[in-house]
């Protein structure tokens, strides 16, 4: 029934001309966006980037290839990918936190943002050229790895084919979100990380094929434990904490207003992947200040302690990513603003006084909703560590070789310090963009569905693509 439903509303998607009109120019779009990534670079030697690339892959240029589609691994023509856009709207919004200014031309309603956005595109383009530079630069210091031009040829061209590149790509999002279905930029991200996924299940199906009945066996339960994690994210994801909102009655002229019960949705993960992107840049940073400099006391402790599975990284990482969480939700929701909102709007929560209060009291519930969104997303990142290399207990302190002994001897419990050496093709940020791009996209199709007297991806009866109600 459920599979009927489903091959009903592909049908449906496709029969409603605005909204198969809407897909295809969507797909036709992401296919431009991913020819880019075939157009490479003139200058660069292949085989000495890719022998390069095995060496810096684990450093802050593999916390960028993410968000480039793997672009910047080839150096494409789009290896910069939409990284500086990110970057840019995230330091607009820290913008309307810091500055006055800034923050009333967001309160200036569809014309402030429409300057909020052209600020962003502006700013987009002045980190291109800052960031396609320091690249362009770096990779002239490489031995053997820009050949047929001169730097002083290869810096420039490398900065205006990059920075015109993402310029591309930011007009393609654009172009999707106004005219096709989903956040564009969020679908250009989605389509560089799933693009390699049939390459990796074909990976898997060649090992499997290859390998004993007992390895066979874990890579079954892999992509079980893989299944399992996507559902907690979209479990997790969906859930949302509802807060009662009442308005009071108003008469104006000869019309009764307000009167009516809404509610207030807060998010148990409201800060996104965010923080763990900048948990994971902050993280790297040594690395790459060891990778480009000769300091050998830090690159000793890189070594060391900054590595995957070692408790002393995995420890300032999942600080971080509370830390980060709370920080980045403080910004994008003000208890404060929301609260006088209310009053001014005659808007009250039942039981509670407007005004203060009412702003302590959505903080108290937006901290304990934050505290369990911030561990929910330190253990999905760091389940397919463990997965690969394991947890790294000999290095804890004093306990540490007792507790690694008694791992090793008990059955069943060695793969904890080693993992299982199976590649999870999603990483944590990587499952959390897919997962909530996926997300997002199919609760608009639904609703363009919904809108005109279609069924939903579930059928008739089927619950709607909202929020799971927490508490």
């Amino acid at each position: 029934m459920l599979l009927e439903n489903l091959v009903k509303t592909f049908r449906n998607m496709f029969i409603i001309p605005d909204l198969r009109k809407r897909l295809l120019y969507t797909l036709a779009m992401l296919v431009v966006y991913r020819a880019g990534a075939v157009i490479l670079t003139p200058g660069i030697d292949r085989v000495v980037l890719e022998r390069l690339w095995r060496d810096v892959a684990s450093n802050l240029l593999g916390v960028l290839d993410l968000f480039t589609g793997g672009n910047l691994r080839v150096v494409s023509i789009f290896a910069l990918g939409v990284t500086p856009y990110i970057t840019a709207s995230i330091i607009m919004q820290l913008m309307t936190v810091v500055s006055e200014r800034v923050k009333q031309i967001q309160q200036e309603g569809e014309l402030g943002r429409r300057k909020i956005n052209q600020y962003t595109r502006y700013l987009t383009v002045l980190l291109c050229l800052i960031q396609s530079t320091g690249i362009a630069y770096w990779l002239t210091q490489q031995p053997d790895l820009v050949t047929g031009l001169s730097p002083r040829a290869f810096i420039p061209l490398a900065a205006l084919t990059w920075t015109t590149g993402t310029i591309f790509i930011m007009w393609i999002g654009e172009q999707i979100t106004e005219r096709g279905i989903g956040n564009g930029i969020s679908l250009i991200i989605f389509a560089g990380i799933v693009i390699g996924l049939p390459r990796a299940l074909a990976q898997i199906w060649e090992r499997i094929e290859r390998a004993d009945p007992l390895t066979t066996l874990g890579i079954l339960l892999m992509l079980v434990a893989g299944v399992l994690i996507v559902a907690a994210v979209v479990f997790v994801e969906r859930g949302q904490r509802k807060i009662p909102i009442s308005y009071a009655r108003r008469v104006v002229g000869q019309r009764v207003l307000g009167g009516q019960m809404t509610h207030l949705p807060l998010r148990v993960n409201m800060g996104g992947v965010i923080p763990v992107i900048f948990a994971v840049s902050v993280l790297s940073f040594p690395q790459t200040i060891a990778q480009f400099t000769n300091w050998t006391w830090l690159q000793r402790h890189v070594q060391n302690f900054n590595r995957a599975g070692h408790p002393f990284y995995d420890l300032v990482f999942v600080i971080a990513i509370i830390f980060f969480s709370f920080f980045y939700v403080s910004i994008i929701f003000n208890t404060d603003e929301v609260a006088e909102n209310l009053r001014k709007h005659g808007g009250f929560i039942p039981g509670i006084r407007p005004g203060k209060r009412t702003s302590e009291y959505l903080n108290e519930i937006l901290t304990r909703l934050t505290a369990v969104g911030s561990l929910y997303l330190a253990i999905i990142c760091l389940i397919p560590q463990l997965i690969l290399t394991g947890f790294k207990v000999q290095e804890i302190p004093w306990i540490g070789p007792w507790l690694s002994n008694v791992l090793a001897n008990t059955p069943g419990l060695s793969w904890i310090q080693d993992g299982l050496g199976f590649q999870f093709y999603f990483g944590g940020t990587s499952l959390l963009i897919v997962v909530g791009v996926a997300m997002d996209t199919i609760a608009q199709i639904e609703s363009q569905l919904l809108m005109r007297h279609y069924d939903g991806f579930l059928g008739p009866r089927g619950r709607r693509l909202r929020g799971r109600r927490v508490g």
